[in-house]
């Protein structure tokens, strides 16, 4: 091995050596409802995290609540080191880590700071928010829910207008049709 390839291999293995140590924030997926017990957990052992909750009015028989929702369900936020991740994962109820490739997906303090103003300003004023998966042009969806439940497409922008194509590779037709972004599921392509 040359002395160039033996630096460069070096220096690649510390830069994985330094991405491995570093923390980061990582999205939590949650089993069902176990969103503020992760949470806690987390804090227990010394993981800074983060449940964005947002306030809703709940109604019993004898009187009227606000309780704190997640504003992402079944999903925690936690700041660890990838070194840290097999602890992270053994916490009951965490059921994996947001993973790209394979590969843990770090979440830039940006975002992270863009949902906390989020969750101040509704947790002040009362302002309609709707959650939806964030679809990007190019990205194969499944529509889950309705007429067209089931259906598999590409997300297309027409009119500034995002609707999903539906095609037919073997004739090189295919069918637009607008669905509701809440009834479409990002997959993986075909």
């Amino acid at each position: 091995m040359s002395g160039l390839s033996f630096a460069h291999n070096l220096m690649r293995d510390e830069a994985e050596l330094n991405e491995w140590r570093e923390t980061r924030w990582y999205a939590c997926y949650t089993r069902a409802r176990h969103e503020k017990r992760v949470d806690g957990l987390l804090e227990q052992r010394g993981i800074e995290s983060y449940l964005p909750l947002v306030p809703q009015i709940r109604q019993w028989k004898d009187r009227k609540k606000v309780v704190g929702f997640p504003l992402f369900p079944s999903y925690v936020f936690g700041r660890f080191a990838l070194s840290d991740l097999h602890d992270v994962l053994s916490i009951p109820g965490v059921a994996t880590v947001v993973r790209a490739n394979g590969r843990p997906v770090s979440i830039a303090d940006e975002e992270l700071e863009n949902v906390r103003q989020f969750v101040r300003v509704l947790g002040e004023q009362e302002v309609e928010l709707d959650v939806r998966p964030f679809l990007a042009e190019g990205q194969w969806v499944e529509v889950v829910d309705g007429p067209f439940r089931g259906v598999r497409g590409v997300v297309i922008e027409r009119r500034n207008r995002r609707r999903v194509l539906v095609g037919l590779k073997a004739i090189g037709q295919g069918l637009e049709i607008d669905v509701n972004t809440r009834l479409l599921r990002p997959i993986a392509g075909s």
